[in-house]
């Protein structure tokens, strides 16, 4: 039975943050980072708007890895993805394999923001989800990111809105939604 909730390695879930007033639905696929899964987790890239690469900062391993996942992020996602390298088990600081100042490194050499967090404690976790949203709203407001455009990651929350404001020309005045691999607007 256990081996069966792991069958294609991906977990599901959503979570609704406020960004600027704006309610903000982000669809979450965790693909456990597991490399016996690569073939079925890579497909979860593909239109992407975001993505958190989350390594143990007590793993070695799961460090090295994140070349490998950022490689996959780049080349099957939205060129305009929003990436955010987070380190997770930051309350075990006495088993830390990866210094801050080595992943803040990779982040910046790799252009990706960064930040350590803590799922035990729920320390910066909804920061993360956060950063992410506001990030992707940016880059929406900038122009960076098409709503519009297939592929985007981004959709509108209501879709008869939608055509309706798509007919008249006007962009919907709704709340703002982002599902993970995809932003609801």
């Amino acid at each position: 039975k256990a081996e069966s909730n792991h069958t294609i390695g991906v977990e599901f879930g959503s979570k609704i943050v406020n960004v600027g007033g704006k309610s903000v639905k982000l669809q979450i696929w965790d693909t456990a980072g597991q490399e016996r899964f690569r073939s079925v987790t890579r497909s979860y890239y593909r239109g992407a708007a975001g993505a958190l690469l989350v390594y143990d900062l007590t793993s070695r391993d799961s460090y090295n890895a994140l070349a490998n996942w950022l490689g996959d992020a780049r080349t099957l996602a939205s060129p305009n993805i929003m990436i955010l390298c987070v380190g997770n088990k930051k309350d075990l600081e006495d088993e830390r394999q990866v210094t801050f100042m080595e992943a803040s490194r990779f982040a910046q050499e790799n252009e990706l923001m960064f930040m350590e967090a803590s799922a035990l404690t729920g320390e910066n976790v909804e920061e993360a989800f956060l950063k992410c949203a506001k990030s992707i709203l940016a880059k929406i407001e900038t122009g960076e990111l098409d709503p519009e455009r297939i592929g985007s990651g981004i959709q509108y929350g209501d879709a008869t809105l939608r055509r309706l404001n798509r007919a008249s020309g006007q962009r919907p005045k709704s709340g703002t939604e982002c599902l993970g691999s995809s932003c609801r607007i």
